[in-house]
């Protein structure tokens, strides 16, 4: 089966609530089990909880505020980093801070070892925000404790269509590429590669299929992890360090900007010379998969988000990345009315 195939199969599973073991089959799927418990142990813990990103970014911006949520596992916590302003969280509301020019309230409801079912329970808590936009990062775990993609993708789905249906924007990063962490060793990689890639692009089918928006984690700091592991791993080698948060909130950054609608004009059509297109869902997701910082973006596409004989039709998109502002550490943790004077 092609690799769009194997995208179609386990988004249709998620659907449906099917689904054999994997997308692998029963015999590699036992042994990436075997293998991923074996990797598991080879790989160190940061110590401590990570610093909590919730809080008031851009002091003495006007109103009316964004609210963003952030739900997903320790990679939207930033675990592994000692200060808040290294949390993926700061970068993400400092640059939106300043890119919209407005005060912004983040709640941070991510933790250590999240997988995809407790999304569920992050949203309840997320909905009383209101947030204007949510922000998600969830897969690895998933990835890690060998769960059913076609259950993995359905949780996420389901997540993503309430948020959506409360009227939030939905930017959900997609799995990251497992084939750059140092301590899975060969046979295990090649497979952790092909499995994420292909949970990545499946979240892109389901996400966009539910109203949201997707950006590509891929291999976002591969080259930079492979020479300089040291620089962008964290000290258990498996969560980036500070450095490899702040590239990770540079892919998402523009995505989320373009969620609460502050886009440059030149970035509202698709551009060919980025390798920008209307694609069909399938097609767009497996090349995404394999490419940081691509968009796939449903509501965008307008008449092109017709179904056809491969699926609803999507955009295909890599954004500018945004000049790195200062970033911030939060004043306060209680939010206020969003209308509320500037503080």
């Amino acid at each position: 089966m092609g690799k769009a195939g194997a995208v179609r199969k386990v988004a249709a599973a998620a659907a449906v609530g099917g689904g054999g073991l994997s997308i692998m089959g029963a015999s590699l799927y036992g042994v990436l089990r075997a293998e991923a418990l074996m990797a598991r142990r080879q790989i160190g813990n940061a110590d401590g909880e990570p610093p909590n990103a919730t809080g008031w970014y851009g002091h003495g911006r006007p109103g009316p505020a964004i609210r963003m949520a952030l739900l997903g596992d320790s990679s939207m916590a930033g675990y592994g980093v000692d200060t808040v302003r290294d949390t993926p969280g700061a970068h993400l509301a400092s640059g939106l801070a300043e890119g919209a020019d407005r005060r912004v309230y983040v709640r941070s409801l991510a933790f250590v070892g999240a997988q995809s079912r407790d999304l569920a329970a992050q949203v309840d808590k997320a909905v009383t925000l209101e947030p204007h936009v949510a922000v998600i990062l969830v897969g690895v775990n998933d990835i890690t404790h060998t769960r059913l993609l076609s259950e993995s993708v359905r949780e996420l789905a389901q997540a993503v269509r309430r948020l959506e249906d409360a009227g939030t924007e939905v930017v959900v990063g997609t799995c990251p590429d497992l084939g750059t962490v140092e301590p899975i060793a060969p046979p295990l990689r090649q497979l952790a590669r092909a499995w994420s890639r292909r949970l990545a692009a499946a979240q892109t089918v389901a996400v966009v299929n539910s109203g949201g928006r997707t950006v590509s984690l891929s291999s976002v700091l591969g080259p930079e992890f492979a020479a300089t592991p040291g620089v962008f791993f964290g000290p258990d080698r498996f969560h980036p360090s500070a450095a490899g948060y702040s590239g990770l909130a540079s892919v998402l950054l523009p995505s989320v900007l373009a969620a609460v609608g502050v886009i440059p004009v030149e970035d509202m059509l698709p551009e060919a010379s980025r390798g920008e297109a209307i694609l069909p869902i399938t097609r767009a997701a497996v090349q995404a998969a394999k490419t940081p910082g691509t968009e796939i973006d449903g509501t965008a596409a307008g008449e092109a988000s017709a179904r056809g004989v491969r699926g609803r039709w999507v955009q295909l998109r890599r954004r500018r990345r945004q000049p790195e502002s200062v970033v911030e550490a939060p004043v306060g943790t209680e939010p206020v009315p969003s209308d509320a004077p500037a503080g």
